[in-house]
């Protein structure tokens, strides 16, 4: 099936009250994983090509097998790039993506508006949504001053405005991966004033292993997409050791499991973020 509109896809999120999940594959079985799941929660997904898979088999073929696997399937999809550098989000553009995340959050803040801005002409110009972030997400576990990671809220504010872009990736306690310790609480005061600020939906990355409570928190203060992947990517694993424990297994048995356990971690996410049931039936995509 095609692509639905990802524009549309987060309007009718933040107009229901809900998010919609945004989930990195990594292979054909967690790429199958992630639209097998679509299809039993009956949700819509945003299918991300990102840091980790680019690196591995290169955007063209990250693309191909993601947009194949797709197609192939009932699901509602968006193809995603996440995270991506300057050069990236054109050969993106040119690739077909249909919705991309800039990444020049580590750029100085004025250099961060300037190529944020010239990504959102040429994405615009054939109808690409773009998100982009501000402020920084440390990684799990890692020491940090917070009050010099978190989103500034009058920055966010002048950001947008000067950009243009459509969804902001914000820093509020979230960390990449899941924190061995006791994670930072997630300030949602600060979401509130800064959606309040933006007036356009948020974004948190690093939502694995966030307690669920924080999430439905954020969610009702303007976050209508979470990306998830370690939550889902230990599933898969999980799955693959459960095979291999067993003795001499098949590969494709090990995979089979990972995939079925990653399937059901991330129907649990979809249930969690209120997207379960929002899919649009084929003939009104």
């Amino acid at each position: 099936m095609p692509q639905v509109d990802p524009r549309q896809t987060i309007q009718d999120a933040a107009e229901g009250g809900y998010a919609v999940g945004a989930f990195n594959m990594h292979n054909e079985e967690t790429t199958e994983a992630l639209v097998r799941a679509a299809e039993r929660a009956k949700a819509p997904v945003f299918l991300q090509v990102g840091r980790a898979i680019v690196p591995h088999m290169g955007l063209k073929r990250a693309y191909e097998m993601t947009r194949r696997v797709a197609e192939e399937s009932e699901a509602n999809y968006v193809i995603h790039l996440d995270h991506g550098p300057w050069d990236e989000v054109f050969e993106a553009i040119k690739l077909g993506f249909t919705s991309i995340m800039y990444d020049g959050a580590h750029l100085p803040f004025e250099e961060n508006i300037r190529t944020t801005r010239k990504v959102v002409e040429v994405a615009h110009a054939f109808g690409i949504p773009v998100e982009a972030e501000l402020g920084k997400i440390p990684n799990a576990d890692e020491q940090v001053d917070w009050s010099a990671y978190y989103t500034d809220v009058a920055e966010a504010e002048r950001f947008v405005a000067e950009t243009g872009i459509d969804f902001l990736a914000i820093s509020v306690g979230i960390v990449h991966g899941v924190p061995l310790a006791k994670p930072q609480p997630l300030d949602i005061q600060r979401v509130k004033e800064i959606e309040a600020a933006v007036g356009i939906p948020l974004v948190l990355h690093g939502a694995s292993g966030v307690p669920d409570n924080e999430i439905l928190a954020a969610m009702a203060a303007g976050v209508h997409k979470f990306n998830a992947d370690t939550d889902l990517r230990l599933a898969f694993r999980s799955g693959i050791e459960a095979m291999w424990a067993q003795g001499d297994r098949q590969l494709e048995d090990a995979m089979t499991e990972g995939r079925e356990r990653m399937i059901a971690a991330t129907v649990k996410k979809m249930e969690l973020y209120g997207c379960a049931g929002k899919a649009l039936p084929a003939g009104k995509r």
